[in-house]
């Protein structure tokens, strides 16, 4: 048996306002979450990009082409209702961010991660008021507790929608200081994707290429860019 899929019903999708923001109307009928919330967003610029998806749409409603409704659809039906633990989740990343984990060797990649990386501990430390230790090797080690407090606050900051797309951008990239730096605009998305990377493709310029994991990193990198641009267009 074949599994269900939704079909195409509307003839057109539009952003409209309403109560707490904007939302999405497939014809005269408003988009709902899963969980069968209303989709309210708070901007128009994000309900457009929703409802392009919708008017994308052809016979078979295929989810994977519709980014921006997926994300809309968890940062209201999981995010909000669990702001605190995922703020939570998310601040445990700094406990062992990836740029303060230096390789032992050889000299070229600690250099390269000693540019890529210490300018942005810098900024987190001047910026973010969290210093965080540096270490080689993969043993643990503790960083100042009012520095994870420092970067807990910055994300306790954020409204749901703007913690799910954080959420993205540090879960791809391994490193909290890297998704608040693109989040403050301290560097663009491109950049610190490749900034998350020095290690793989250090590796990569070694040993060359391999598909398969060349295939998972460019559907990484897309969606690391659309959390950068699903948090640009929440105000």
């Amino acid at each position: 048996m074949s599994p269900w899929t939704a079909r195409r019903f509307w003839t057109s999708a539009i952003a409209v306002p309403c109560e707490g923001g904007y939302s999405v109307q497939l014809d005269t009928r408003p988009l709902r979450t899963p969980l069968k919330a209303l989709l309210v967003v708070p901007t128009l610029g994000l309900a457009q990009e929703i409802a392009a998806e919708w008017q994308a749409q052809e016979t078979t409603v295929r989810p994977d082409t519709m980014p921006f409704t997926r994300t809309a659809n968890s940062a209201i039906d999981k995010v909000a209702p669990q702001v605190d633990s995922v703020a939570g989740m998310l601040a445990a990343y700094g406990e062992s961010d990836h740029l303060c984990y230096r390789a032992e060797g050889p000299q070229d990649l600690i250099d390269r991660q000693a540019a890529g990386w210490d300018p942005l501990l810098r900024w987190s430390a001047e910026t973010l008021g969290a210093p965080l230790m540096v270490t080689s090797g993969i043993m643990p080690v503790p960083q100042p507790p009012a520095s994870l407090a420092a970067l807990r606050g910055a994300l306790d900051a954020l409204d749901p929608f703007r913690l799910a797309a954080c959420h993205d951008l540090v879960a791809l990239s391994g490193s909290l200081v890297l998704g608040l730096a693109v989040t403050r605009r301290r560097l663009d998305a491109e950049t610190a994707w490749n900034l998350s990377r020095i290690d793989e493709d250090w590796q990569i310029a070694l040993w060359g290429r391999d598909e398969d994991a060349a295939e998972v990193a460019e559907r990484k990198h897309a969606a690391f860019l659309h959390a950068d641009r699903f948090y640009g267009l929440c105000g």
